[in-house]
């Protein structure tokens, strides 16, 4: 996928992909890829409400076809737990929601083989450099609203940032737009930021970690539209 660039400057053919994460139930992997999902997130974080065991996200994943990637959401996991992820569950993707350093990602891609991507997120304009610092070593960047202070998650909390920020902007590797993203405004997202790649989990939601199909189907057909 390419890079951030300019709406004006992409391929009218460019097709929109899209990740929806936090699946917590067949019906939820089913109505994912039946509507056409990209990427399935699944999520390893206790205080999540989309929280799984290492046994039910295997089973989760044993059914989804090989072309959607299974992308493994984690908070500064420890080499213990990543070896015995990837033991049981066949995982493409491990996205980084933690405070791992450049230097922790790189160590990670090098034990496990298993490509990279590093959630950072973004309230201003000085959330940017830490972008760029970790563009060189992340096989793709998740670029997300910043979670408020005190809040439990480090992302899935349906906010949104400025899109202004990241406009036109370019990074060395593919990167991912997620953050209060809904139906109603994945087209919007789209064309503020040149995004090509969208991740949403609460905005296809009726409560936390209850997906709604109807929803999902909605959201990743506006998305696919858009160019």
């Amino acid at each position: 996928k390419p890079g951030s660039v300019g709406l004006s400057q992409l391929d009218l053919m460019t097709q929109v992909s899209v990740k929806i994460c936090g699946m917590v139930a067949l019906q939820d992997v089913e109505a994912s890829v039946d509507a056409g999902a990209d990427y399935l997130g699944f999520v390893f974080f206790e205080k999540s409400p989309r929280n799984l065991s290492v046994p039910q996200a295997a089973t989760l994943m044993q059914d989804v076809p090989d072309a959607v990637q299974k992308v493994a959401l984690l908070v500064n996991p420890t080499d213990v737990f990543l070896s015995d992820l990837l033991a049981a569950a066949p995982v493409d993707l491990l996205q980084l929601h933690g405070s791992e350093t450049p230097e922790r990602l790189f160590e990670i891609k090098e034990t496990t083989g298993v490509p990279v991507m590093k959630a950072l997120g973004v309230a201003d304009q000085s959330d940017l450099a830490a972008i760029d610092s970790y563009a060189d070593v992340a096989d793709q960047i998740l670029v997300d609203a910043k979670p408020p202070k005190g809040a439990d998650l480090p992302g899935g909390n349906g906010l949104a940032f400025d899109w202004t920020l990241i406009a036109n902007r370019t990074w060395s590797q593919p990167w991912m737009l997620a953050g209060g993203l809904r139906p109603d405004n994945a087209r919007a997202a789209i064309s503020r930021t040149g995004a090509v790649q969208l991740d949403v989990s609460s905005g296809v939601e009726t409560a936390p970690g209850v997906k709604d199909p109807a929803l999902i189907r909605a959201f990743i057909e506006t998305a696919k539209r858009s160019y």
